[in-house]
């Protein structure tokens, strides 16, 4: 075994030392990746993973460097640019990614990305 090999097995073991928990937090992952369209919370997710609430948000954001609800609003708003392109609606889109309202789906959205979703929609088009 060389030595870069040793020193990532060391790290490797220092960051993620229970495989069967990473695989725990991967598959909560893949949940909240199916589940874009539903409104689901912190409970329901860190149920899916078998982790109390508090300890799913300390190993997820070990692992993934984002809170679970940071994660989940990020790929939301990256679907929802995605989604934009097509032609849809603001309001179709603000639903068909899991917000209830289109005025919290339009502000986190100009948080993230610095504009809102029909002048991100505008900007897009004329390329």
């Amino acid at each position: 075994m060389t030595f870069y090999h040793q020193q990532v097995l060391k790290i490797r073991d220092e960051l993620y030392p229970n495989e069967h928990l990473c695989n725990q937090i991967i598959q909560a992952k893949r949940f909240m990746d199916g589940q874009l369209e539903r409104n689901i919370n912190l409970t329901v997710i860190a149920q899916e993973a078998s982790f109390s609430k508090f300890h799913f948000i300390r190993l997820f954001k070990r692992m993934y460097g984002k809170t679970p609800y940071q994660y989940l609003m990020m790929v939301r708003i990256e679907e929802a640019k995605r989604l934009l392109l097509t032609g849809k609606t603001v309001q179709e889109v603000c639903f068909s990614v899991g917000f209830d309202s289109t005025s919290s789906f339009t502000g986190l959205f100009k948080k993230i990305t610095g504009s809102t979703p029909t002048a991100f929609k505008s900007r897009q088009s004329k390329w």
